[in-house]
Formats: C-alpha cells, structure tokens, sequence
C-alpha cells in the first residue's frame, strides 16, 4: 500500500510541492521571533499595510493572462502567452508608475495611506516582479518541473529571512521589511529561471510576431475580462469580514475570526494549493486528449474529502477545547468561531480541482458572475445577523454555511459543464 502511494507519480508530485511550501513557512516561524524583536510593532504595522494592498495587486499582475499557459496543447503557444503576458506587465509597470508620479497625494490622501506615501513607488516593481513569478511558475507546472517550484519556494523565503535580519541588525527600520516583501517575487521568479529548462522564448524571430501576440490575447480574452475581476472579488471576500465583524460585534470578535482563519487555512494553502498545481495541468492534458474529466475531477475530489476529513473533523467537534488549550482560556469562543470555519475550509479544500478545471472549460465567465452573487450574499448574512439575531456566533455560522453550499453548488456545477462539454 505504502509503496503504491510512494510510486504514485500524482502523489510524488504533490509532495514536492508541498514540502517547498511547508519549508518556507517553517523558515519563517524560526526568523520570526527573532525579526519581531528586531522591528517592533510599528514596523511590522506599517509591513501590514503595505502588504494588504500588494496582496490585491499581485494576482491580477498580469491581468491573470499566465495562468492560461497551462492550458494550451503545444508549447509554442504556451510561450506566445508567457510573452504576451511580459508584455501586459510591461505596460502596467509604466502606467502605474506614471500614475503614482502624477497622482501620489490624492492617492494616499484618499485611502488613508500616509504610513506607506513613500513606499508607493515600489509598486510598479511588485507589479513586474509579481508577473514574472507568476509566468515561471505556471510554466514549471506545465512542464511538470514541480522540484525548481519547490527550491525556488524555499530558498526565496531563506535569503527574504535572512535579508531582514541582516538589515536589521544594523538598521530595523519599516523600509527593510517593505524592501524584502516588494522583491519577494521577483527573488522567487529569478530563481525559477535559473534552475528551470529555460523557456527560449526571446528570440527576434518570435519578438516579431505582434500579429500572433494579438490573436493570442483575443483567444485568451477571458482571462483579463472574467479571471481577474473574479480574483479581485476573492481578495475583496477576505477582507471583509474582518471590517463587518468589527463594526458590529467589536475587535474581539474580529480577533476570534482571524486566529481561527489563520489556523484553519494552512490545511488548505499547503496541501489545497499542491494538489491544485499538480492537478492543473493534468486536467488541462485530459481536456486536450478527451479523456473523461468527470471521473478525473471526482477522484481528487475525494481524494481531498479523505485528507481534510481527520484534521477539520477534529475542529468541528472539540474546536472550543483544542483553542481553549492551545491559545489559553480566553480563546475558548474563537474555537466556536473555529467549528464553522473548520467545515466551511473542509468543503473550501474539495472544491479545489473544481476550481482549477474552470479555467479549462472557458467557464471563467460563469465563475465571476458565480463569485459576485456569492459575495453579496456573504455580505448580506452578516448584516442581517447582526440586525435580527445581534450574535456573532450566528453571524459566523450562518457565513460558513454560506460557504459550505457554495462550495458544494460549484463542485457539483463544475462536474456538469464537463459532462457536457464531453459530449460535445
């Protein structure tokens, strides 16, 4: 049995990646205390809010154009799209550059940005590091080089540490901590290159063919149209239950949702997030090669069911207990809080080849427009919790059963767009 599951190439896949990710978090939990004691506070709020409006920015970089390298049969298309997606970089590097020249005041002065003014010029580089990252990763998970994404994913987060605590050593300061996670990407994205087989997609033969650029955006429209605003309303459906939660039911419980949030989301981003590379592009080659993706897509599905079961089961029924002896006695609400967002993350990790099959059913359209109606009903359940049921224990329960059947909808949405895109 053992040895079926180590020779499992999917599996072996899946690991690799996984142990990069666990790696590079592990590094971070070591530098931490040490980095934090370096800083202080402050540095690390004014870090905070830097990196809350980069993390809106980074998945629409490049107008999400690389994550439709995958898809493609041949590799020549896959490198007019990594191309394309330089040049869409390119072009909103300047554009933004020359919009922070012109418009840094109003900009700060209208989202409150007076702790980061001076930091607004890195964002056209995190826009161009970011993309790049972006176009090297998708190729490596084309191309199934999943051990260069692991390495590069460790030994960016290892130089990142020790960059910050060899800057700071001699000057802890706010700016060192906003340089390192500006560069971050791009330390990743160089690394990628280095170690990869080079994508020769820069030759002046291939630079000349702006003709190919154009059909090739026109073929991929969907991507910038639906993709990217449909990232941009997920970053939006992480943000704010944090604000409504403390506008209605104070700091508290904004505290008891984040912790839990936290906790339960590292499940999901380590082994959701593996699977989900690793699956793309197997997907992706069952789509081209008219295999059945219904049963595909309904295996890892379950594959995941029998991953997460054990460790969210866990939270779901001695939630208030595990927080309670972990974090101490006043956080015994937050496993409350927990039982929910544990169920809610537990059908969140199932949904995750559902979601990666979307892009390769030209479903993005659906997706965003799916995305937007959940979003508002997310919105409404905990405005209305607060005004008819005044609980905040209702109000997260009733938010991630709101995720839980969406997550359920969209699995089982995706499963019949595959049916019939087979039959066709």
């Amino acid at each position: 049995m053992i040895k079926n599951i180590v020779e499992n190439k999917f599996i072996r896949n899946v690991i690799i990646v996984a142990s990069g990710t666990a790696g590079a978090q592990a590094i971070t939990m070591i530098f931490s205390p040490i980095i934090t004691r370096m800083y202080g506070p402050e540095a690390f709020g004014v870090m905070g809010t830097f990196s809350a409006m980069i993390n809106i920015i980074i998945p629409i970089a490049a107008l999400t154009y690389p994550i439709a390298i995958v898809l493609p049969k041949r590799h020549e298309e896959a490198k007019v799209i990594m191309r394309l997606s330089m040049l869409v970089a390119s072009v909103l590097f300047m554009l933004s550059l020359l919009i922070i020249i012109l418009f840094k005041e109003s900009i700060t002065s209208l989202f409150s940005l007076d702790d980061i003014s001076v930091y607004l010029y890195f964002v056209p580089f995190v826009i161009i590091f970011a993309s790049f990252m972006q176009i090297m990763e998708q190729w490596l998970i084309r191309t199934k080089q999943f051990s260069i994404n692991a390495r590069a994913t460790l030994y960016q987060s290892l130089i990142a540490n020790v960059g910050k605590v060899s800057f700071g050593y001699f000057h802890p300061v706010a700016s060192i901590l906003i340089f390192f996670t500006a560069i971050s990407n791009g330390l990743r994205g160089l690394m990628m290159y280095v170690f990869s087989k080079k994508p020769k997609y820069f030759t002046d033969e291939e630079k000349s063919k702006a003709i190919e650029l154009k059909s090739t955006a026109k073929k991929y429209y969907d991507f910038p149209v639906y993709r990217a605003p449909q990232d941009l309303l997920d970053s939006f459906q992480q943000s704010f239950p944090v604000v409504l939660l403390t506008t209605f039911f104070g700091p508290a419980a904004t505290g008891f949702y984040t912790i839990g949030r936290t906790v339960l989301r590292l499940p999901s981003n380590l082994i959701g997030k593996a699977i989900g590379d690793v699956f793309y592009p197997r997907i992706a080659e069952a789509y081209n090669n008219k295999e059945d993706i219904v049963k595909i897509i309904k295996k890892a599905t379950f594959a995941l069911s029998l991953v997460g079961i054990i460790p969210y089961g866990m939270v779901i029924l001695f939630g208030p207990f595990l927080f309670s002896l972990v974090f101490g006695p006043e956080w015994v609400t937050a496993g409350e809080y927990a039982r929910w967002i544990a169920l809610w993350s537990f059908f969140g990790l199932m949904n995750r080849p559902s979601i990666r099959t979307l892009p390769v059913l030209n479903a993005q359209r659906f997706h965003l427009f799916f995305t937007l109606i959940i979003t508002i009903i997310k919105l409404l359940i905990i405005i209305l919790s607060y005004y008819i049921f005044e609980s905040d224990i209702v109000a997260i329960a009733l938010f991630c059963m709101s995720g839980v059947i969406s997550n359920v909808l969209l699995i089982y949405i995706t499963l019949k767009l595959s049916k019939k895109r087979m039959v066709k």
